[in-house]
């Protein structure tokens, strides 16, 4: 059993919470909680609970028996003595198991590990859902306890926080700084490290002012000056680089030989010029030099000042076959997900997103390899760098990007000496004692025209074959290079390097190289032996001949020797074999997946997936345009929970549009199921695609959906059933959505009778049956409670908070949230984070307006991470009521405008934003004697109520809205008729 008093006094038992009885119950047990084992004598007890004296000993006696009978033998009671104890493991004890995980913590932050001290102080303070003893508020030893226990609850605030700096997380701390500062203004810590956080954003004067209120402040209040570590840091501050530090480039394995004049002179060109590309054949180097440069650039080592970046993000587009996948890889490699676990319906595109993300970050942008994107690269970071001032890009490419601001740098051969300094220590790295004449080591270096690609490989070959062998060796190498007179120079250097090393393979490793071109990003060496049939040892030979690189368990093949090798597998005639074979071992894959994924596996197996996900979308398109129709819808479907999960349903949409073009508009026999995901997929797509297909497969799609899932039976894909009604729930048929998911309330699907009592509780609150509501999301709780599955309990929790929280209920609306956002931050659901912290803050705004401004912060903060429109436009429709309820009419006015430019109108998660962003923009309108235009806002309001099927009074309600505003909405609708 475990007991809670950092909040409410609760007990949870297994899976549920123990009704505890009435306020002398829940004080009787916090009492002897705070301390647990020790005697809590009966006159304290009977004091403390009943500070008036009405309550007598023989009372508290049958409270004790009471209590004791409803914890059962979940805790045990003693007298002792006088008094009473409670005898429970302390870490049984929220409160004490918080102060032993603060502790750790601590300590962990003193011994310089910030990343442990993060995830022990942020579940430390998980563990809180409210004020500490808040039965006990007239009791002196609760108090005292509280007192102590709030302290070092805002001591291990600072602890986390000043972990998260030391971690880098400065932007998201300043919001939350700034609310705790204002609450604790003689607090010199939080002081400081806000001053800190600051700093380390470029603002650097507004940490200084910091300093000066803190002072006067301190002057004022308790006639003192600040402390001697404060006056260090302001010390610090003011003889500081203004320029925050940035973070570092990706680590290199090796030496960096011979161009320490050019890596100085690019990092100078990236202090005065907004975009610098790289330019040079391939082979060059330019993707090491760039590297070399964003670190300088990073540390701020070039001379000049002024102009560092505080991030450096790489991103490697050398695996993109086409343009259409550029914006998504930007995203990855900057962290973002497409979409959080409830998908934005597509109408936010990837392009909107980055720029969100991107739009007041100081970050460098390293894009490597542009040259098979080179027009749409350059139009994406035209754009980029027109809508966000404070990006800087490098770009490495074999031509220019062609855009206007764009300063060129070539990459040329390394100098004489610096070739064979390369060369040498290549060589000594494979081969212990290697010695080698420098006149033979510069003729090799001279052969393979100085390209440090071209040298790295000659060396690795000198760990099995003596350096003069591998000087004849090269007079063969130049005659076929040098045969392809067609060939543009640089290419036929390359290829002929890589034939080279090709050459040297024995036959079977030319054949498993040529076959394992198939994976897109590297192979485990069992994917690798099922797929291609290579063997541990031949793949171990691979990698020591630098055919392969290996890390993490996966190996991985360079690009350059890729795009030869599968030159080769289509002359063998292997590339069809070997594609299908990837591709059902894909499908395998994800087949295996996909039930796990709704099950206690899930974080197991998330990662798993993640890691194939560059070869599923190559398995995608091989299946499309083989085409493999029946391959290719069995992919999207099966590989559909871990696309939502994930917020990936953009990467494949435009493979899915492509897939149902070519199909039509039948349904392919025995794949109704896979038809209808697919159909999902394409809509999520952006722009006019994918609403045209939506519109044109959507009825058919429905139909096979219904087919596939009758209630009696189960069908193979519940997810899509869910997802499903969210697409449908605002539109013209919502009710239709309800009852097919509904219907599978006897399914024998676990997960899918949990999804229909989700759905339920809709269609009950549709109907104003608000007790029948809260009973299905709670029978849906305890549904995917019993999976495992963390996703699905956020999502009820969530449903449970607004239900709680629209009947008047916001001590339990906040705890459920809490509970919800623990799940959605163990996933790195930042959109769902975002999400409930705005529920958070509308729960929190009529009693605490400044904690609510709080979580809207937040809330925009992950938002912007997220690149996600529409919870940023959620956030900022909270922000707009706080200034609205203020008086502060301007700024309302701003924060709904931007918010209502931003939102989504097209997905279900977006019903409740808008409405309350038009009523915010009516209310805003009749304060200024706006009438004409608070009517029509009004009405606007209305009509997107009401396109969820249910009374637009009822909708109103549900959505916390003022009587009053109601009102004003229902007039405006009725005179609008």
């Amino acid at each position: 059993m475990r007991f809670g008093i950092l909040g409410e006094t609760r007990a949870w038992h297994g899976g549920g919470e123990v009704p505890l009885g009435g306020p002398a119950r829940r004080a009787l047990l916090a009492l002897l909680l705070v301390r647990p084992g020790k005697v809590v004598s009966v006159d304290r007890l009977a004091e403390e609970i009943d500070p008036a004296g009405t309550r007598s000993a023989h009372s508290l006696q049958s409270q004790v028996s009471r209590l004791r009978a409803a914890l059962g033998d979940g805790a045990a009671f003693e007298r002792a003595g006088t008094g009473y104890r409670i005898l429970v493991d302390p870490e049984d004890v929220d409160a004490c198991r918080f102060e032993r995980l603060a502790g750790e913590g601590r300590a962990a932050l003193a011994d310089g590990d910030a990343g442990r001290a993060v995830v022990l102080l942020r579940e430390a303070l998980e563990l809180w859902r409210g004020p500490a003893l808040a039965d006990v508020p007239e009791s002196e030893t609760a108090q005292a306890a509280a007192v102590r226990l709030e302290e070092h609850r805002l001591g291990a605030l600072e602890d986390r926080i000043e972990a998260g700096l030391r971690l880098g997380e400065h932007r998201p701390a300043v919001p939350e700084l700034r609310e705790l500062v204002a609450r604790h203004p003689l607090r010199e810590r939080l002081a400081g490290l806000l001053m800190r956080a600051l700093s380390a954003e470029g603002g650097q004067a507004e940490a200084l002012v910091m300093f000066e209120e803190t002072r006067r402040h301190l002057a004022d209040e308790l006639g003192a000056d600040p402390s001697a570590e404060l006056t260090a840091l302001h010390r610090e501050l003011l003889s500081a680089d203004p320029e925050p530090s940035p973070a570092a480039p990706p680590a290199q394995l090796t030496s960096f030989v011979g161009r320490a004049a050019e890596v100085a002179e690019v990092a100078e060109m990236l202090r005065v010029a907004r975009l610098v590309t790289l330019i040079g054949p391939g082979g060059v180097g330019k993707t090491r030099l760039s590297v070399e440069a964003a670190g300088l650039v990073r540390t701020g080592g070039a001379a000049g000042g002024g102009g560092a970046a505080d991030q450096v993000c790489f991103v490697e587009l050398a695996p993109l076959r086409d343009g259409a996948g550029l914006p998504q890889a930007l995203l990855a490699a900057l962290g973002l997900r497409q979409n959080g676990l409830q998908m934005d319906g597509g109408a936010t595109t990837p392009v909107d997103r980055l720029i969100a993300a991107l739009s007041d970050q100081v970050l460098l942008l390293v894009l490597d390899n542009c040259e098979h994107l080179v027009d749409e690269v350059a139009g994406l970071a035209a754009r980029l760098l027109a809508t966000c001032p404070r990006l800087r890009v490098l770009a490495t490419s074999r031509e220019p990007l062609g855009i206007i601001g764009e300063h060129l740098f070539p990459v040329r051969p390394l100098d004489a000496d610096a070739a064979v300094r390369l060369f040498t220590e290549r060589a000594a790295a494979v081969r212990r004692g290697f010695a080698a004449a420098p006149a033979t080591v510069r003729r090799i270096c001279a052969a393979l025209d100085d390209l440090p690609l071209a040298i790295e490989l000659a060396a690795a070959r000198s760990r099995t074959l003596d350096i003069d062998d591998l000087a004849e060796r090269l007079d063969d190498l130049l005659g076929v290079a040098r045969g392809n007179r067609t060939a543009d120079e640089r290419h036929r250097t390359l290829r002929s390097v890589v034939a080279w090393s090709w050459d040297l393979l024995s036959e079977a490793e030319q054949r498993a190289a040529q076959r394992f071109t198939v994976f897109v990003g590297g192979a485990t060496a069992e994917s690798a032996a099922r797929v291609c049939g290579i063997d541990g040892e031949t793949l171990e030979s691979l990698a020591d001949k630098s055919l392969l690189d290996t890390a993490d368990g996966r190996y991985r093949m360079l690009e350059t020797i890729r795009a030869y090798g599968a030159e080769r597998l289509d002359a063998a005639g292997e590339h069809h074999f070997v594609r299908r074979a990837h591709a059902q071992h894909l499908l395998e894959l994800v087949r295996t997946a996909d039930p796990r994924l709704r099950r206690s596996e899930q974080l197991d197996w998330l990662p798993v997936v993640a890691a194939e996900h560059g070869d599923l979308l190559a398995a995608l398109r091989w299946a499309v345009r083989e085409p493999d129709v029946k391959t290719a819808f069995e992919l999207l479907a099966a590989a559909f929970n871990y696309l939502w999960i994930r917020g990936a349903s953009a990467s494949v949409a435009p493979t899915a549009i492509e897939l149902l073009t070519a199909v039509g508009e039948a349904v392919p026999d025995g794949l109704g199921e896979e038809y209808a995901t697919c159909v999902l997929l394409a809509a999520s797509a952006s722009g006019d695609a994918g609403e045209q297909l939506w519109q044109l497969h959507r009825a058919a799609a429905g139909k096979a959906l219904a087919a596939a899932w009758p209630g009696d039976r189960r069908g193979r894909y519940p997810v899509t059933l869910l997802l499903w009604m969210m697409r449908n729930a605002v539109g013209s048929d919502p009710q239709g959505a309800y009852e097919l998911v509904s219907a599978q309330r006897d399914c024998p699907d676990p997960w899918a009778r949990a999804a229909a009592h989700y759905v339920s509780g809709f269609g009950h609150l549709g109907k104003g049956d608000r007790e029948a509501a809260e009973d299905a999301f709670g029978q849906a709780l305890d549904g995917f409670r019993s999976l495992g599955e963390r996703w699905g309990v956020a999502l009820a929790l969530g449903t449970l908070a607004d239900a709680a929280g629209a009947r008047g209920d916001r001590t339990r609306a906040i705890a459920l949230t809490d509970e919800a956002l623990v799940l959605t931050g163990r996933l790195g659901a930042l959109e769902d984070s975002a999400d409930l912290l705005v529920n958070r803050g509308d729960h929190l705004a009529g009693d605490d307006p400044a904690a609510a401004r709080t979580d809207y912060a937040e809330a925009a903060a992950l938002a912007r991470r997220a690149g996600s429109s529409t919870y940023l436009a959620a956030a900022q429709r909270g922000l707009g009521d706080l200034a609205l309820d203020e008086g502060d009419l301007a700024l309302a006015e701003r924060l709904y405008t931007d918010a209502l430019e931003r939102i989504d109108p097209h997905w279900i998660k977006s019903l409740g934003p808008r409405v309350r962003t038009l009523t915010g923009l009516g209310r805003v309108a009749a304060a200024r004697s706006r009438h004409a235009e608070a009517r029509k806002r009004y009405r606007q309001a209305a009509e997107v109520a009401d396109t969820v099927g249910a009374p637009v009074p009822e909708v109103l309600r549900m959505l916390g809205l003022s009587q009053d505003v109601v009102e004003s909405v229902l007039k405006a609708a009725a005179s609008g008729r």
